[in-house]
């Protein structure tokens, strides 16, 4: 019976060494467990991180929203009507495009200074160095006959 005991165990022992590839599988198991229970938990982290994003968000829109009714009524208390008046229409989004709109024409309608800005291409303007100096005029000085 003791012998029949002893060659259990050692096959049993021999049928482990023989067979590694089981202890490979068990091990590759519990990695792959951790792996998923580690790409739940990153997963769980990301959510709640958009979640309080959005919160932040809002919460950081709704205060411009504030502050921007605060400084309306503000304004309009504190301003004369034609103010009050753009403010108003700011609200619409009217105020952006007429400012918009009053640049854009008042690019259109700049021009260089007539008095000085040369007549035509290849003339000096009078803020030229050289403007109003006659080269006769300096040949004399030069040669006094």
């Amino acid at each position: 019976m003791a012998a029949l005991v002893t060659g259990a165990a050692v096959g049993a022992l021999l049928v482990k060494s023989l067979h590694p590839q089981e202890q490979q599988n068990r091990e590759m198991e519990t990695r792959l467990d951790k792996a998923e229970t580690k790409l739940t938990d990153y997963q769980q982290e990301v959510s709640e991180h958009f979640a309080e994003t959005s919160q932040l968000v809002n919460n950081l829109t709704q205060s411009y929203k504030d502050v921007h009714e605060y400084l309306a009524n503000s304004a309009l208390k504190l301003t004369n009507p034609d103010i009050s008046r753009q403010l108003i229409e700011a609200g619409d989004g009217k105020l952006i495009s007429s400012a918009a709109t009053q640049e854009k024409s008042d690019e259109e309608g700049t021009e260089a200074p007539r008095d000085w800005a040369p007549k035509n291409p290849g003339d000096t303007g009078q803020l030229s160095e050289e403007f109003g100096l006659d080269n006769k005029h300096e040949e004399e000085l030069k040669n006094p006959s």
